[in-house]
C-alpha cells in the first residue's frame, strides 16, 4: 500500500449546494477520539450520536449538529472514522473542514505532537477506495456504490442496491467455485498421470463444464440486462422537416420539450431528453430535418444531425404519411437512406421506419415500420415495445443486479476461455496441460470482476470517478 494511503483523509460528503444536513467525514489508520474532544469539546462514545457544538479554534460554535465517532474496523472504510453532521450551507461545511485541517495539525498537550498528522483533502472515491482495500467491499460492490449515486431510474436504483448487497459478487463466487473445482479435477490428472483412475472421468469433468457454462451464460444475461439499466441506449430522431420530429419527443417525453411549428427547419441544433421505459433509460435526441439547405445556421444544425446518428445505437426515420406518394418527399427520404448507408458502411446500425401523421393521412401505412400520430399518441406503445427490443431489452428477472461494461467484457473472456477448455477437453489426456491453462485465464478473469486482484491503473480509473466525500 502506498504511502498516502495510510494519510488521514477528510472531505465534504454530500452534495455541492445549500441543504438541510451537510456531512463532514474524516477517514484515518489512526484514533480519532483525540481530534474530536478538540473539535466537539467533549469525549464521543463509539457508535452513538451526540449532539455538541463544533467549536472554531477560539472555542466558539461554528455550528451545533450530530458527531458519530466509529472505530476501526466496524466503519464504512474499515478504518476510525468522524462524521460531523451540521446544517447544508456551503461556507458552513467549507468553515468545518478547514476547522478539522486546523486542529489535526494543533500539537496536542500532553506529548507536543499534532492531533492528527498528516490530514489531507481526500480525492474522489477515496473512501471507498479504502473499504475496498481493507475487505469491506470488493471491487463489484464498491463500484455499485457510484451506481447506486448515479442510477437515473428506480429500477437501476434498486439492481445497484443489489449489487451492493453482494449479490453480483455471490454470482462471481459461485461461477469461481465450481471452476476450482473443475481445475482441481484437471491437475490431479497432471499430477498423477500414473494411476489407472480417470480422475476426469469418474467425476464427470465434461458435465461440470457444461454445466459452468450454462450457469455463466444466465450471468451474463442478466449482467447485459443490468448494463442496460446503468448505460440505456440513444436513440436519434431522424427526417426531413415538418416530419414530425420534435412532436414525436415531446409525445414520448410527455413534455413540451422541443418547439413545434409548422416551419420548415424550425429545430437548428439537437435536443436530447432521457426517458425510461420499464426502468430502462433511453437517451432520445432530436434533430434538425434533413435536406439541402442554403441557410448556414441550418446547415451547421444538419452536420450536427448527422454526427449524432454516426454515435447513436438506434434510428427512428420518421417519415410524413400524408406526404406518401409525392414524388419529392419521396426522392428525398430516399437520399436520407443513401447517405445513412455510404456515411456507415461498417456498422449494423438499427434503423425503425416511423410513420408518423396517422392521424391526418388518408392512405394506409407501409407494412415495414410502426404507424403513429405523436399529436393524439395512437401509436406510441407499439413503438416503445420496438424501442425496448432494439435495446435487447427482455423482462427481467427478479434479483437482475446492475453491471458495467468492463464487467461484461470480463465475462466474455471466460466464456471464451471455457470454450476453449471444452475443445482440449474434448482431446483428451493430449492436452490436459492446455485444458489447465484455459481454466486458469478463466478464474483470472472472474477475479478481475470482484478484484481478488488487479492493477493499481485499474483502481485508480475506477475510484476518480467517483464524488467526494465517497
Amino acid at each position: 500500500m502506498s504511502a498516502d494511503r495510510q494519510d488521514p483523509i477528510a472531505a465534504i460528503a454530500t452534495a455541492p449546494g445549500r441543504g438541510g444536513v451537510g456531512i463532514v467525514r474524516i477517514s484515518s489508520p489512526a484514533d480519532l477520539a483525540p481530534l474530536a474532544l478538540a473539535l466537539c469539546g467533549r469525549a464521543l462514545p463509539a457508535r452513538e450520536a451526540c449532539y455538541v457544538p463544533f467549536r472554531d479554534g477560539a472555542g466558539q460554535p461554528i455550528d451545533h449538529g450530530l458527531a458519530l465517532r466509529f472505530p476501526a474496523p466496524h466503519s464504512y472504510t474499515g478504518e476510525h472514522v468522524l462524521e460531523l453532521q451540521g446544517h447544508g450551507g456551503p461556507v458552513v461545511l467549507q468553515l468545518l473542514l478547514a476547522r478539522c485541517l486546523e486542529a489535526a495539525a494543533q500539537a496536542d498537550v500532553a506529548g507536543g505532537r499534532p492531533l492528527l498528522p498528516r490530514l489531507r483533502l481526500a480525492r474522489p472515491g477515496e473512501f471507498t477506495e479504502r473499504a475496498f482495500l481493507n475487505d469491506k467491499l470488493d471491487l463489484a460492490q464498491a463500484e455499485a456504490v457510484a451506481d447506486l449515486i448515479d442510477a437515473s431510474t428506480e429500477a437501476a436504483a434498486r439492481s445497484a442496491g443489489r449489487s451492493l448487497s453482494g449479490a453480483f459478487s455471490q454470482e462471481i463466487a459461485g461461477l469461481r467455485d465450481a471452476l476450482i473445482h473443475l481445475r482441481m479435477l484437471v491437475e490431479a490428472t497432471l499430477d498423477f498421470p500414473e494411476e489407472e483412475i480417470d480422475f476426469l472421468q469418474q467425476a464427470d469433468a465434461q458435465g461440470q463444464l457444461d454445466r459452468l457454462r450454462a450457469r455463466l451464460e444466465a450471468v451474463r444475461q442478466r449482467a447485459r440486462q443490468g448494463a442496460l439499466l446503468r448505460e440505456g441506449i440513444t436513440v436519434v430522431i431522424a427526417g426531413q422537416p415538418n416530419a414530425g420530429k420534435s412532436s414525436l419527443l415531446n409525445a414520448l417525453a410527455g413534455a413540451e420539450l422541443a418547439i413545434v411549428t409548422p416551419i420548415a427547419g424550425t429545430t437548428r441544433d439537437k435536443v436530447t431528453q432521457t426517458i425510461q421505459i420499464e426502468g430502462v433509460p433511453l437517451h432520445v435526441v432530436d434533430t434538425a430535418g434533413l435536406r439541402d439547405s442554403e441557410d448556414e445556421v441550418e446547415r451547421i444544425g444538419i452536420a450536427r444531425a448527422w454526427d449524432e446518428i454516426a454515435r447513436a445505437d438506434a434510428v427512428l426515420f420518421l417519415h410524413d404519411l400524408t406526404r406518401r406518394g409525392e414524388a419529392g418527399y419521396e426522392a428525398g427520404d430516399a437520399a436520407i437512406a443513401r447517405t445513412m448507408q455510404e456515411r456507415l458502411p461498417s456498422r449494423e446500425l438499427p434503423v425503425l421506419h416511423v410513420w408518423n401523421k396517422q392521424d391526418a393521412a388518408d392512405g394506409a401505412a407501409p407494412e415495414a415500420g410502426i404507424a403513429l400520430s405523436a399529436r393524439t399518441g395512437d401509436g406510441l406503445e407499439a413503438l416503445r415495445r420496438q424501442l425496448l427490443e432494439i435495446a435487447g431489452w427482455q423482462s427481467a428477472p427478479e434479483g437482475l443486479y446492475l453491471a458495467r461494461e468492463r464487467h461484461l467484457q470480463a465475462l466474455r473472456q471466460v466464456d471464451e476461455h471455457l470454450q476453449e477448455a471444452d475443445r482440449r477437453l474434448s482431446h483428451g489426456n493430449a492436452a490436459l496441460d492446455l485444458l489447465a491453462e484455459e481454466l486458469r485465464l478463466a478464474q483470472n478473469a472472474l477475479n478481475a470482476i470482484t478484484g481478488e486482484f488487479g492493477a493499481d491503473e485499474l483502481l485508480g480509473v475506477i475510484f476518480s470517478r467517483f464524488c467526494i466525500g465517497k
